[in-house]
């Protein structure tokens, strides 16, 4: 395990951005005053607190007599005898209110067409699909895995799994056939829960034919039901037997289906993350502590009033989509948007149409999308977010990884117009909701930090002992105490989960991010400097491969994009190594040696010599994701001249790899 012992290369950032007066009054929590009231209450009566919490924001078939139980540390047990239902805490808990209703979902389809749903239409909607669940014998405890498109359809089987006790497994709907069958294997599923197509960007991508491949790969003989929402009017393969589609499984079935109430500790649901090499692991997450967080964060992080248009643009295979599209925005009553497809169809100009279409003020994203919306925007004023009327936004969002200051500055003034609070949220898959955020009325913004911890959340950064380390000094990020909404175990694999969260070596009981950070000196914010095995050693000097891509990007006349990796050099020990998506096109020759220089010679600059590229690679784009999210595995494996031999059906840009190959 390595760590950085001083991050050399963490660029200062003067520019501070208080919270306005229009935005604190009215706050659910306003003011540093009231944050620092929470964070006091949390540290004196810990379990007092979360308790508190949990009764004010979760409805209780049984409440909970315990808090706590930390007598088998790391496996954390909370609010244990307590019992509930994740789907009646989304939406039984509406009916016989305003909100019966009121709006849920927002959905736009890729074609542009648009569907309103209220929560009483949502909640038949649901509780047909989990009599359809029952009629197949599915049951509480049972795995079902889905494997759907972003339709208003994912969400509904998510909550019907919920409904009845059955854990579900989402996978995203761009993953290979083989990633199906090892998280088949893994969880033991007995149902898939997927789709014909799926419609991306106007075209028809199919999904049940990847699950009959997975399944073909073998050792699947735990599926006895597939079920098949006919998203378009293409036919599929069906199995008899086997195989039904929607409207088979849900004729004459009953709108109305009482939710089984489960234990606290009862897994809601198993999230698989995708390593590079392996065997995946399988997150598990309580209901109790899932739905508190979800619902909670909703309500703090993005001050979530009753007419607010809420939108995160996450898939559902994410803990993203999970806890901010699935779960959080329908405990707290929201109306949200949920669109299928791609930012970038019909045009570029997508998301700020859509924020415009539908009124939407409180917009949620990725960086990753971010940055290619603006080389987009940048390059055609008709997809420029000042094409479109944003006046009714008054939160913006980022979430997936640490965002450039440069690209900050750009969503804050051309999408925000310099009036909206930018949260820039860490959190992770194992997290299961917010850890680390601004909150709008309350926390000074800084560019490129997720600034302090959320009440309760008593996060540090520690030396590899597991001492803290002085602000102004990089370490790696750890949360001292447990928390609610944390992974519980590795589904199956309690020893790896010790191993990879609770290392023995800090004494089991601090839970390890995996990432490296480092707090300002002056405000003691936290800053994420990339994950711990992406901190490079250069000569013995070590740096966050975050602070050299904010560097680059930070050149906002030539640099739309890029991403560093670190590759074995005899010399340096690690050399770094960027690739660069330029605002104009791809370099050749001569023209590419001196951009390429110019960029050295710019990042020495702004961090020092040392921290100067030796190769930079230029390329169109970068290999991402049908989600957005760069494969940095992949880049690393280009940088140390490998063959790439890693699977790469999840990448939407697949040719990219070939063009990156020229290094300068």
């Amino acid at each position: 395990m390595s760590t950085p012992s001083v991050i050399e290369s963490v660029l200062v950032e003067n520019r501070v951005f208080e919270p306005s007066e229009a935005v604190m009054k009215g706050a659910c929590i306003s003011g540093m005053d009231a944050y620092s009231a929470l964070c006091a209450e949390a540290a004196t009566d810990f379990g007092g607190y979360w308790a508190r919490l949990a009764r004010e924001n979760v409805v209780w078939s049984k409440p909970f007599t315990k808090t706590l139980d930390e007598s088998n540390a790391p496996f954390y047990k909370w609010f244990e005898d307590g019992e509930l239902n994740a789907s009646a805490n989304c939406l039984d808990k509406h009916m016989g209110t305003p909100n019966e209703n009121k709006v849920a979902v927002i959905f736009e389809a890729d074609g542009g067409e648009v569907t309103k749903t209220t929560y009483k239409e949502l909640l038949a909607k649901v509780s047909q699909f989990a009599n359809a669940l029952k009629a197949r014998g599915i049951q509480k405890g049972d795995r079902v895995l889905i494997y759907m498109p972003m339709t208003l359809e994912g969400v509904i089987a998510m909550q019907a799994c919920a409904r009845i006790g059955a854990i579900h497994s989402v996978v995203f709907g761009g993953f290979s056939a083989k990633a199906v069958q090892e998280r088949i294997i893994d969880a033991g599923a007995v149902a898939v829960i997927t789709s014909n197509f799926q419609m991306r960007g106007g075209k028809e991508l199919p999904l049940k034919a990847i699950v009959d491949d997975g399944l073909g790969l073998g050792s699947c003989e735990s599926i006895k039901t597939v079920m098949v929402f006919e998203r378009t009017s293409t036919a599929c393969n069906m199995v008899e037997g086997r195989d039904v589609t929607f409207t088979e499984a849900l004729a004459g079935q009953s709108t109305e289906c009482a939710p089984v109430m489960v234990g606290a500790e009862h897994p809601l649901f198993i999230l698989f993350t995708s390593g590079s090499t392996g065997k995946p692991k399988g997150v598990q997450h309580a209901t109790g502590g899932f739905v508190l967080w979800a619902k909670l964060t909703m309500d703090w992080t993005f001050d979530l009033r009753p007419d607010d248009v809420f939108w995160c643009t996450a898939d559902i295979g994410w803990i993203t989509g999970h806890a901010y599209v699935a779960y959080g925005p329908l405990a707290a009553g929201a109306t949200q948007i949920i669109f299928e497809g791609v930012p970038t169809y019909p045009n570029a100009g997508r998301f700020w149409q859509m924020i415009e279409r539908h009124k939407c003020s409180i917009f949620y994203t990725a960086p990753t999308a971010i940055r290619s919306l603006i080389k987009s925007a940048e390059a055609d004023s008709k997809v420029h977010p000042d094409a479109s009327d944003l006046t009714s936004l008054r939160i913006l969002g980022s979430v997936g990884e640490p965002i450039n200051p440069e690209a900050w500055m750009w969503y804050y003034k051309n999408v925000g117009h310099e009036k909206c609070p930018i949260v820039d949220t860490f959190w992770q898959t194992e997290t299961g909701g917010h850890v680390i955020t601004p909150l709008p009325g309350a926390t000074p913004l800084v560019p490129g930090s997720c600034t302090l911890p959320l009440p309760g959340i008593m996060a540090a950064i520690v030396d590899e002992a597991g001492h803290d380390v002085p602000n102004g000094s990089g370490g790696m990020l750890v949360i001292k105490r447990p928390w609610p909404s944390m992974i519980r175990t590795i589904w199956g694999d309690p020893e790896r989960f010790k191993a990879s969260y609770f290392p023995a070596e800090m004494g089991g009981t601090y839970y390890l991010a995996g990432d490296g950070a480092v707090r300002s000196i002056d405000r003691g914010y936290f800053r994420i400097t990339g994950r711990i095995d992406d901190v490079l050693n250069v000569s013995g000097h070590r740096m966050g491969t975050m602070e050299i891509e904010s560097a680059l990007v930070a050149k906002t006349d030539l640099v739309a994009e890029a991403a560093v990796v670190g590759r074995p050099d005899d010399l340096t020990g690690e050399a770094i190594c960027a690739f660069v998506v330029l605002k104009r096109g791809v370099p050749t020759g001569d023209e590419a040696k001196a951009i390429a220089k110019q960029l050295r010679d710019w990042v020495a600059k702004e961090i020092g010599p040392i921290a100067k590229p030796k190769d930079i690679r230029f390329g169109e784009n970068l290999p991402k994701t049908r989600s957005g999210k760069i494969m940095r595995r992949l880049l690393r494996s280009l940088a140390k001249g490998e063959t790439i031999t890693q699977d790469t059906s999840t990448l939407e840009n697949p040719a990219i790899l070939s063009q990156l190959g020229q290094a300068y």
